[in-house]
């Protein structure tokens, strides 16, 4: 489920953005009320996601407009280049005037969902998920988190707020791992996981000495990733990150690892190609004001 308290604030600040008054060519060249149909038409192939943000920004645009959205396609599916996926009929200003808001929207969450897509697939049957991360765009988290869950993959912590991670900076600062994850447990000693991000074996091997709940193993190869499994040996929850892609995925399949993440699947995911083709006015010959 998508909330609109969370999508309607992102939805009116971008329609403010490329709105400054008013759609001066809509207004020029159609009267006030005429009626319109408009076809969401796919020119690329991916994963749907954000068609109820899609809904809502003209819903968002003009709340008391007569629209109609007739789907043929649903949140999720996968589409080819050339295919329906929605019928909209309103007032042909409203029509036009949120037209480049919500295609925005709509191919940027669904690029989210088909680059999650690529990973999460090939993991699925071992059982490992693909989560994301924090790096998203600005004012945009909660719809690209959401869209990560529509591509199949989990969503790693929404904020600074969800869990305790301790990072190169966090070690550092703190003289190691050791006196990290006891700093942290001072102040949290039960309520929030500690994960702790590792970027050599010795730093694996303190991590479960110190009872991490999980470790992050941090841009490891395939062959040091086999090697800190055999020293975590079960007593955390094992995640692997760093240039993890489409085409090497399937190496991580076969081992013994709970999570995969990326912050690829946010901060460069592309779009999926949609337009919105084909207007019919449905009723040119009355001449309204």
């Amino acid at each position: 489920m998508i909330s609109h308290l969370k999508m309607d604030p992102v939805i009116k600040q971008a329609l403010n953005e490329d709105i400054t008054t008013y759609d001066i060519s809509s207004q020029a060249i159609f009267k006030n009320h005429q009626m319109a149909s408009i076809e969401l038409l796919s020119k690329d192939t991916g994963i749907l996601a954000g068609l109820p943000v899609f809904q809502r920004t003209f819903e968002v645009l003009s709340p008391k407009s007569n629209l109609t959205f007739k789907w043929f396609k649903k949140e999720g599916d996968k589409i080819q280049p050339g295919e329906l996926i929605c019928l909209l009929t309103g007032p042909v200003q409203v029509l036009l005037t949120g037209e480049r808001v919500a295609l925005n929207f709509l191919q940027a969450l669904s690029g989210i969902a088909a680059a999650t897509y690529a990973l999460a697939a090939p993991l699925a049957k071992a059982g490992i998920k693909v989560l994301d991360t924090r790096k998203t765009t600005p004012g945009l988290r909660y719809l690209e988190k959401y869209a990560v869950r529509v591509g199949g993959g989990y969503n790693h912590r929404y904020n600074l707020s969800d869990m305790i991670m301790l990072k190169d900076n966090h070690i550092a600062a703190a003289g190691g791992i050791g006196e990290a994850v006891r700093k942290a447990r001072s102040i949290d000693p039960f309520i929030h996981k500690i994960e702790v991000e590792c970027e050599s074996l010795e730093m694996v091997e303190e991590a479960v000495k110190h009872q991490a709940d999980i470790i992050m193993l941090d841009n490891f190869s395939i062959e040091d990733i086999d090697q800190a499994l055999a020293i975590i040996d079960g007593e955390a929850v094992v995640e692997c990150s760093g240039n993890i892609n489409a085409e090497n995925v399937h190496r991580y399949a076969d081992r013994a690892i709970d999570y995969v993440s990326s912050g690829a699947i946010t901060h460069s995911a592309g779009i999926v190609d949609l337009s919105m083709k084909n207007l019919v006015i449905k009723d040119n010959h009355l001449n309204m004001i």
